[in-house]
């Protein structure tokens, strides 16, 4: 067999959905739509929030003063920060939704298709959380850091 030739079965087995599997996968199917619902719902809250934060700074001065140092930035700079942190929310439930939706026809309807589309988008969901989590870590050190180094950082 050269290098361009595809495997044979025999060297490489197909893989096998067993029914408890199957029953696995619709469960983790549905909880997984509860929990992208979830999401969208925090993610609505989360933007009426942004709006509402920043047209109460912008009309009560008392309010912004009690954000202390976070005031500077005013009332649309709070407002870009919660819509940056709705977005947070917003996207990984958007990919459990779609990954809810797609493993739910596939083990339904035995559509290989959309079970592959399924996992890829759980896999798209864990790679963002994973990168998401080396950004914190990362930002996290860098305030240790700077706390630790830099003369006033810690006042």
């Amino acid at each position: 067999m050269s290098e361009f030739e595809s495997p044979s079965a025999e060297q490489h087995p197909q893989l096998i959905v067993t029914e408890d599997m199957r029953s696995n996968l619709y469960e983790i199917g549905r909880w997984s739509r509860f929990l992208a619902v979830i999401g969208f719902v925090l993610t609505f809250f989360m933007v009426v929030g942004a709006f509402g934060i920043s047209a109460l700074l912008n009309t009560d001065a008392r309010v912004a003063a009690q954000l202390g140092p976070l005031a500077q930035l005013g009332g649309t700079g709070i407002m870009v920060i919660y819509l940056l942190i709705g977005l947070l929310f917003f996207y990984p439930s958007l990919l459990l939704f779609k990954y809810s939706s797609a493993s739910a026809e596939g083990v339904l309807y035995g559509d290989q298709e959309s079970l592959n589309l399924a996992i890829s988008r759980l896999k798209s969901l864990f790679k963002f959380w994973g990168v998401a989590t080396i950004i914190g870590i990362v930002l996290y050190v860098l305030s240790l850091l700077s706390v630790m180094f830099l003369p006033g950082a810690a006042a």
